[in-house]
């Protein structure tokens, strides 16, 4: 086992140019190897690209604030808005009035957000107005049917 370590984005100082973060907070690697952070201080998710030197924009970064197209530490606003890749003109609420922390998808779609205020886990469906609780949901606590304060998820393909 050799140690070692390459820096794959950022690396140049605490800032706003995209060859910089502010206090990156959570990541998602895609098939094609990018990487997705959320800047939180940035108020945006900036995607770094295999080998790039600089990474684009691709939700928020028109500073913070609460309109579509802005993102307040990425999750301040209490929702979930889904933005299109190609035209970032056309974002969609999907849920709304959630302390979402952590978010997965799985290969069917389906969309897992941990709520931190609810100590809960929601599973959503395409069009779902609630969702339906897969973990969680009894209050915080350490009882097997509780959580306290649920923050990173990870789903499985089982």
């Amino acid at each position: 086992f050799q140690q070692f370590a390459i820096t794959v984005a950022g690396g140049n100082g605490e800032g706003q140019e995209l060859n910089q973060l502010h206090r990156p907070w959570g990541m998602f690697i895609d098939n094609d190897k990018s990487i997705y952070i959320a800047d939180l201080f940035n108020h945006r998710i900036i995607k770094w690209k295999l080998n790039s030197n600089t990474g684009q924009v691709v939700a928020g970064g028109n500073g913070q604030g609460n309109q579509n197209n802005q993102l307040n530490e990425p999750r301040g606003n209490k929702r979930v808005i889904r933005y299109f890749d190609q035209n970032q003109t056309n974002q969609q609420i999907i849920i709304s009035n959630i302390d979402c922390w952590g978010l997965a998808i799985d290969k069917n779609g389906f969309i897992y957000v941990s709520d931190l205020e609810n100590h809960e886990v929601r599973r959503w469906k395409q069009g779902d107005k609630q969702g339906e609780l897969v973990a969680g949901g009894n209050g915080h606590g350490n009882h097997l049917n509780q959580l306290y304060c649920p923050i990173y998820i990870f789903i499985d393909e089982d």
